[in-house]
């Protein structure tokens, strides 16, 4: 049978696609095992290289901050163990262990690796349940670390460490012959702008990327069958069909850099997504919502409604509490 996988973008799924399971993860041909972290693919000479990893609780060297990842290579299973709800090794892993050289080589190359976050994951990035792929990542470096437990005689265990990095969202979706023309014109833009005097105003660019729902925004307002969670208002157009808004609580790009993840996401009816956006809106710990300010015809609920699907992370909300109630009022500008 001929491996009908491919090194980077997978058309039709985008950022943001879910899996029940890894059943259907490798019928996507996203990932191609049923089991490992590291999934291989023979490159156009032959050479196994990797296309995709799956980051689902891993090591405890592992490090996932959205945009940037820091990831351990792969063992045996008798060579690990696990304490504390934490994976350990018993001893040094290997360049020559066929999944790290696979993925080393693929840095070697310059491939792209796709990267899925599951269940048991970083909780501020992962799904409640089952399998997200999260796009295509560059692995920009290798190296030979020092794990941070000993093995059980005491001795200093070595590990293969990678740091991936999150490329732009402009060229997720970009199949691989075409996105080295995307992002040089995605360079000469930037430069266009660091050497150009800012007016305001509507700037044309050269590279669009259309604004759109991404499937877990999707999954979210389903979820809650387009209800407000803020306020409980459920928009219906005169056909019948319900709207309402993907509100991230700590913003995309910069300067805030929030991910695209459901922990980060709520669905909103539009009002109350621009009083969130502008901090009128705040929410507690305990989900209690807060109006920061004199709001005409506002009924908010006491708490914001969470379904038990949904794992709203209490550090995206603290994080937007915290930006707003500090920011400068008009009586007291910043400095």
């Amino acid at each position: 049978m001929v491996d009908e996988r491919v090194i980077g973008y997978v058309e039709g799924y985008g950022p943001g696609s879910y899996f029940t399971g890894r059943r259907e993860l490798f019928d996507a041909q996203l990932h191609g095992d049923l089991q490992r972290g590291i999934s291989r693919i023979k490159d156009k000479d032959g050479s196994w290289v990797s296309d995709a990893i799956v980051l689902n609780g891993g090591y405890e060297d592992d490090a996932d901050d959205w945009y940037s990842v820091l990831y351990t290579g792969a063992s045996r299973d008798k060579d690990k163990y696990t304490e504390g709800g934490v994976t350990k090794l018993k001893c040094s892993q290997s360049w020559d262990y066929r999944d790290n050289a696979a993925l080393k080589l693929s840095y070697e190359r310059g491939h792209l690796v796709r990267v899925v976050r599951g269940y048991e994951g970083e909780k501020r990035y992962s799904p409640g349940k089952g399998y997200r792929y999260d796009g295509l990542y560059e692995i920009t470096d290798v190296r030979t670390a020092i794990s941070k437990s000993p093995a059980p005689d005491g001795s200093e265990i070595e590990i293969c460490q990678f740091d991936l990095e999150r490329i732009p969202d402009s060229l997720q979706e970009v199949p691989g012959v075409e996105r080295h023309t995307v992002e040089a014109v995605r360079r000469e833009e930037e430069e266009r702008e660091r050497d150009t005097e800012k007016f305001p105003g509507v700037r044309s660019s050269w590279v669009q990327r259309m604004v759109r729902d991404s499937a877990l925004i999707r999954r979210i307002k389903k979820l809650y069958d387009h209800e407000c969670q803020i306020c409980g208002l459920r928009l219906v157009d005169p056909d019948g069909k319900p709207y309402s808004e993907g509100a991230h609580i700590k913003p995309l790009g910069k300067p805030h850099y929030g991910p695209d993840v459901e922990p980060n996401v709520l669905c909103l009816c539009p009002n109350c997504h621009v009083l969130l956006d502008v901090g009128a809106v705040v929410i507690e710990d305990d989900w209690s919502i807060v109006l920061q300010a004199g709001l005409f015809g506002v009924n908010p609920r006491s708490k914001l409604r969470v379904h038990r699907s949904h794992k709203v992370h209490p550090g995206y909300v603290r994080d937007h509490r915290e930006r707003w109630q500090s920011a400068p009022t008009a009586d007291q500008p910043a400095p």
